[in-house]
């Protein structure tokens, strides 16, 4: 298959650049898996899940994994940390003038970091203070670079679920956005049971393909732990994915045990866990939006998404929901 398979034209003012007011104030698009398409408020998920179903959510915590700094020459460094390795360790993309050396140093304020050598495309840094500490008081929210605006106090609290525990990931499980402890409570009233597990999302995941054949891309690697009672909840029952993530996090469990995974899903894929999926709509010529249209049919994903363009649905992570049936 070709990545040029997977493009579409989006006009660009629908791309949301600002939460919706209230979190589950979104619309939701309902793709049966027969390809007919309904026009839904968010509000309205509760009436489509039942005792059947067990809704999993990825509890995942957006680190404030963008950090700024300066050479000791004065040369601005932007930090970009992926992975927290050890309490004063981590993994990281630098953006300089000049690539960094091993053993040069940059000050992010009175905070000393220095180079240790790289893995691939990420540094190895070691700071002066405990890295948790250090994003907490200078790191900025990692915002997608659809988004145009510089992160204020609004987007520290929307660009994070109400149910994020672990911290861990640079980009949002952007799906569990949508809700609130109110939605919860109506879902969990219809008998529909809810589960958890941790994906940290990775910087890959905003990074595009660089091969024009979509079976010769290499995905990035996430870490990622299914609980045995999550395990045990979706036993028998119909599994409603909340974010291409909790998808992934399962059907990797099923191919292998926890711990890192690189599952590249693009059509062709045999799903062995997962039967519905919420999901916001994903970006032109990307991984996720091969994802869903392995998990749908790319011609039912693609006449969808023309739909939500001609109703001008909102688009990407601070967009609208689809709830999609396979």
């Amino acid at each position: 298959m070709l990545v040029s398979e997977f493009d579409y034209d989006l006009p660009g003012e629908l791309i949301a650049q600002h939460p919706a007011p209230q979190r589950s104030a979104s619309r939701l698009l309902h793709l049966a898996a027969n390809g007919a398409l309904r026009d839904l408020a968010f509000t309205d998920l509760p009436s489509l899940v039942d005792a059947r179903d067990v809704v999993v959510l990825n509890d995942t915590r957006v680190i404030k994994a963008r950090l700024f700094g300066r050479k000791p020459s004065g040369g601005r460094v932007e930090i970009f940390v992926e992975r927290i390795t050890q309490p004063h360790e981590a993994l990281a993309l630098l953006r300089a003038g000049h690539p960094a050396k091993p053993g040069s140093e940059i000050l992010i304020d009175d905070v000393r970091t220095t180079v240790q050598g790289r893995e691939g495309e990420l540094y190895r840094l070691t700071f002066s203070e405990d890295v948790v500490q250090v994003l907490d008081r200078h790191g900025n929210v990692p915002l997608p670079p659809y988004i145009r605006h510089a992160p204020d106090a609004a987007d520290a609290e929307r660009y994070q679920t109400v149910y994020a525990s672990t911290p861990g990931a640079v980009a949002a499980p952007t799906a569990g956005l949508h809700f609130d402890s109110a939605m919860f409570k109506k879902i969990e009233e219809r008998g529909a049971t809810v589960a958890k597990l941790t994906l940290h999302v990775g910087f890959g995941t905003f990074q595009p393909l660089r091969t024009d054949v979509v079976e010769d891309h290499d995905m990035h690697r996430e870490r990622f732990t299914v609980p045995a009672a999550t395990l045990k909840a979706i036993q028998g029952k119909r599994v409603l994915a909340v974010g291409t993530t909790s998808l992934r996090a399962l059907e990797s469990h099923a191919l292998k045990k926890n711990g890192e995974t690189d599952l590249f899903i693009y059509p062709g894929f045999e799903f062995r866990v997962v039967n519905r999926l919420l999901t916001n709509f994903h970006l032109p010529k990307s991984t996720l939006l091969m994802l869903v249209s392995a998990f749908a049919g790319k011609e039912h994903i693609f006449k969808a998404y023309q739909h939500a363009i001609e109703k001008k649905y909102r688009f990407f992570s601070y967009g609208d929901a689809m709830l999609i049936e396979r």
